[in-house]
């Protein structure tokens, strides 16, 4: 009589859960996947129709090569990348393995035995996909990104003990469920195989409700790499008790190599890329090209009912086999027809343009080859070579806007690397002269905190420079930009990591290199969020001996020291000046320059400079840091990022002697509890050439160029007069060099 009430508990229990499945979607169970074949003749014939129509349209025969080239790209069998959406599971569906214990009932998916009658003891269970899915291309290398997210319930039997919990799993396709692998195995593993080892080949997200001898002391998540044993996790608030629904996210960013969880019991979630658990993994290290994703669960001598809702993936990287069949015939016999006729016309339009290409590659002047030649690091890029990397320079593939040019991602076929490719704009008037500087001298630096040049092309009237690619984006896009939150502990690496490369720049190499355009969007992220200097349109090189230099203005708004403004001369000091601003803003947040504020916070330098006279420094500090952060520190970067921006050059110190002072080898200097305003005569100078970027990296000459008063051009006059030289700095500056 007890056994049949169980029973017919458990299995309304069952129900029901497959119910609430049911009514989160009216459609199909079936999987919804979109990974599609088209026939290569139907794709031959459009792409034949398109390449006629456009090429009558635009009557560019340069541009008919390309379609050529797309024309027989289509005859090969096309597909797209795996996606499906599973919002129940009936009991005949095609789409699901089952190994185990584990089967469909109830429009849900159960993992380990759910009948009362049955011993629920030492249960083992998996579903997964029945296709493989391609995590890599063994052919470049390259990864896919991929997130999928699943609703499932766990319900405990017997309210003080259950156990054991749910993963889900990516591992081999030929994987099978290893046998005695109940327990805390969670059917991934068993004893002969709970080891690190290689050999295990599987990367699972574990929701672990049962503490074994490894597992920490609390129901947690964790992240397992070819063991039972997590190499990370996070405690878990399970409703194992209340049999609430838990929604989870698993992606994975092939950039980064980021493997991240999100887990949320909300009653509509979102997901916004949030994590509640990370680890960083090259999974090509650890699985093989072709694998099977799924679910497992297992049970020991406490029970527990396992039941997934929902399940649904995608991924970015192409899948599916190269089946061959009559339209493929078809279609590569008349494309290989074609092909003849192609060639010819290539040959007819080759010479046609060839007299074009070699006009526009004079329209560069190339004695500048001789100059790049001598150098040793960066080499000499095909224009095609860049095309191909950058998907002829699609919109989709762009990072950024930089000072003089668009600036895209790319992928270079040969050495299977990633790169930034920066695309001078045809309309930049000191594009090419901005060209020939960055090339001639970041060239020739080395540092570890410098934006690597790989290397240059100028072809075709184009002007192109090739960086390393830095995954994490640069540094305003998570101080301002709504990207990752930076914790203090990667924000104090980042100021050192800048300071490093202004030592480097300013007295280490050769010759000093002035940079004038030092601010958050030049300063750019590895995957490890070590900074890297980039952006040399406007360095200048200056001899050591020698002090600031007259030059035509330029740099940034909210970053030029007062001198650069008023005299149009750049210096190492004005260097140290816009680091002072970037040391600001990673400590509180925010742009130099914030109209909307309160008028007193506006200027965010006047804004600090008075709370450090108030004594009440700290509470400046980005309040998305919560107070989690080493106040010595803190105070440290804030109070040198007050002195470097002293108006007064004089009183600013060396790139030497902040770095002396942020490592704790020298005391704080003492500043004026007032912001000084130095106060000099400037002859006048034309505005009108200055051209500045927004803290964005965006440029637009002609939208910011400044007002003129006089007939021709407008010059502003700014007069001031010195600072009193009584409101010295700490005697530390006149000790320490």
């Amino acid at each position: 009589m007890t056994n049949n009430f169980r029973r017919q508990k458990v299995l309304h229990r069952a129900k029901a859960d497959g119910q609430m499945a049911k009514g989160i979607s009216k459609q199909n169970p079936a999987s919804k996947n979109i990974s599609t074949s088209f026939s290569p003749l139907c794709l031959s014939t459009i792409a034949l129709f398109i390449l006629v129509s456009c090429h009558l349209l635009t009557k560019q025969n340069h541009s008919l090569i390309m379609k050529i080239f797309i024309f027989f790209l289509l005859l090969l069998p096309y597909s797209m990348p795996l996606s499906f959406n599973f919002t129940s599971f009936s009991p005949n569906m095609q789409n699901i393995e089952f190994e185990g214990d584990a089967f469909s009932s109830a429009n849900v998916l159960q993992l380990t035995k759910n009948d009362a009658i049955d011993n629920l003891t030492g249960s083992i269970g998996r579903a997964s996909y029945n296709q493989a899915v391609r995590l890599w291309d063994a052919s470049n290398g390259r990864l896919t990104d991929f997130t999928t997210h699943f609703s499932f319930i766990l319900r405990a039997v017997n309210l003080s003990e259950y156990g054991d919990g749910i993963s889900f799993f990516i591992a081999p396709f030929d994987s099978k469920m290893p046998p005695n692998s109940s327990d805390g195995f969670l059917a991934l593993f068993n004893r002969n195989s709970t080891s690190n080892s290689s050999s295990n080949n599987i990367v699972a997200v574990e929701f672990d409700s049962f503490q074994n001898d490894w597992d920490p002391s609390d129901d947690h998540v964790g992240i397992n790499i070819n063991s039972i044993i997590s190499v990370t996790n996070v405690t878990w608030k399970s409703s194992i008790k209340n049999g609430s629904r838990a929604n989870a996210w698993v992606s994975y960013n092939s950039s980064t190599r980021n493997l991240s969880v999100f887990l949320t019991y909300a009653d509509n979630p979102v997901f916004s890329g949030n994590s509640s658990l990370a680890y960083v993994v090259d999974l090509r290290n650890i699985l093989p090209e072709w694998v099977r994703i799924g679910f497992s669960a297992s049970t020991g001598r406490q029970v527990e009912i396992h039941n997934i809702l929902s399940w649904s993936f995608d991924s970015s990287l192409e899948t599916g086999g190269r089946a061959t069949n009559l339209g493929l015939i078809v279609g590569l016999a008349v494309g290989f027809g074609l092909l003849a006729f192609g060639l010819g016309l290539l040959f007819f339009i080759r010479w046609r343009i060839r007299a074009r290409l070699n006009k526009d590659s004079e329209a560069v002047d190339f004695t500048i080859d001789d100059e790049f030649e001598k150098g040793t690091g960066p080499k000499r890029f095909m224009y095609q070579e860049l095309t191909r990397a950058t998907n002829n320079f699609a919109e989709v593939g762009k990072l950024g806007e930089g000072g003089f040019g668009g600036v895209y991602k790319g992928l270079l076929s040969d050495s299977n690397t990633e790169v930034a490719v920066k695309r001078v704009s045809r309309g930049s008037k000191q594009g090419k002269k901005e060209y020939i500087s960055e090339v001639k001298i970041i060239s020739r630096l080395r540092h570890r905190n410098l934006v690597q040049l790989l290397g240059w092309c100028h072809e075709q009237g184009e002007l192109l420079l090739v960086y390393e690619f830095l995954p994490n984006g640069s540094l305003d896009s998570h101080l301002f930009g709504g990207k990752i939150m930076l914790t203090w502990t990667v924000r104090h690496k980042i100021a050192l990591g800048l300071a490093s490369a202004l030592l480097y720049l300013h007295e280490e190499w050769e010759q000093c290199v002035v940079h004038r355009d030092i601010k958050s969007s030049n300063v750019m992220l590895d995957s490890n969020f070590n900074a890297k200097l980039g952006d040399f349109g406007l360095a200048r090189l200056v001899d050591h001996d020698l002090g600031s230099q007259t030059t035509v203005l330029a740099g940034t708004m909210g970053y030029l020291a007062p001198e650069c403004v008023t005299t149009g001369k750049a210096s190492k000091e004005s260097d140290v000046y816009s680091f002072g601003v970037v040391a600001l803003e990673i400590a509180c947040g925010r742009k130099p320059v914030e109209p909307r504020e309160e008028p007193s916070k506006v200027r965010m330098l006047e804004w600090v400079w008075d709370l450090y006279g108030k004594g009440q420094l700290l509470q400046a500090v980005d309040k998305r840091l919560d107070n989690d952060f080493d106040e010595q520190q803190m105070e440290c970067l804030m109070v040198t990022g007050l002195w470097c921006c002293h108006p007064d050059y004089t009183h600013r110190p060396s790139i030497r002697q902040v770095i002396n002072v942020l490592n704790f080898e020298a005391p704080l200097p003492s500043l004026p509890s007032k912001l000084p305003v130095p106060m000099y005569y400037a002859p006048p100078i034309n505005l009108c050439k200055f051209s500045y970027t927004s803290s964005t990296g965006l440029t637009d000459s002609e939208k910011y160029r400044t007002q003129c008063s006089c007939s021709s051009c407008s010059t502003n006059t700014y007069s001031s007069s010195t600072a009193d030289s009584g409101k010295a700095l700490l005697n530390s500056r006149l000790n320490h060099v």
